[in-house]
């Protein structure tokens, strides 16, 4: 059952050591603009990444960051300058209170339903895997990607019908983060 998996994630058993340790070997890459993380994500798919929201102490570009793991800090390098990508700054998370946010959060909304929230994206479905609402954002193609969407279930939505492939803002990319999430929750059910 999707909600039983979910319940898993809150625990909290030793998670502060968990993080403490993950931190001491990763770094954090921020950028100028959301158009230079989104493209440096796509650039660095066969590197151990992960998109995440800078703390506010440290956010100067954009609201994305790139969390790494310190030993691919080279490759990285590499790769970002053979595309003409240059970051703001390449930094390592030795300090706690530099913890990145997770972009992507989960909520169990009664025992029918589970919200995925991913920025101001936010994407509900029920227990079989229906999606019952999609809201947040701004963005000129929330109201077309919420139509190609509601009502069908995450299940059965092939890759050329995600959000990532039929929009093109910063809320379509969001949404894609969210929609990953709740289709990973619900095909684990």
């Amino acid at each position: 059952m999707v909600f039983k998996k979910i319940i898993s994630v809150f625990k909290k058993d030793d998670k502060k050591t968990r993080i403490n340790e993950k931190m001491d070997k990763n770094g954090l890459i921020i950028f100028k603009s959301v158009k230079d993380a989104m493209k440096s994500e796509k650039i660095l798919k066969n590197y151990n990444i992960s998109v995440v929201a800078p703390p506010p102490e440290i956010r100067e570009g954009c609201d994305l960051a790139i969390e790494y793991d310190l030993v691919e800090e080279t490759g990285i390098k590499r790769e970002l300058r053979k595309n003409n990508i240059e970051p703001l700054k390449f930094m390592a998370l030795n300090d706690y209170s530099l913890k990145p946010l997770e972009l992507v959060k989960v909520k169990k909304m009664d025992d029918d339903y589970l919200m995925v929230r991913c920025g101001n994206m936010k994407i509900t479905i029920d227990r079989e895997g229906n999606i019952v609402n999609i809201s947040g954002g701004g963005c000129p193609d929330v109201p077309y990607l919420t139509l190609k969407m509601r009502g069908r279930n995450i299940k059965d939505i092939k890759e050329e019908e995600s959000p990532k492939t039929l929009g093109y803002t910063l809320c379509a990319y969001t949404l894609n983060k969210a929609f990953e999430k709740a289709k990973e929750l619900a095909v684990e059910k």
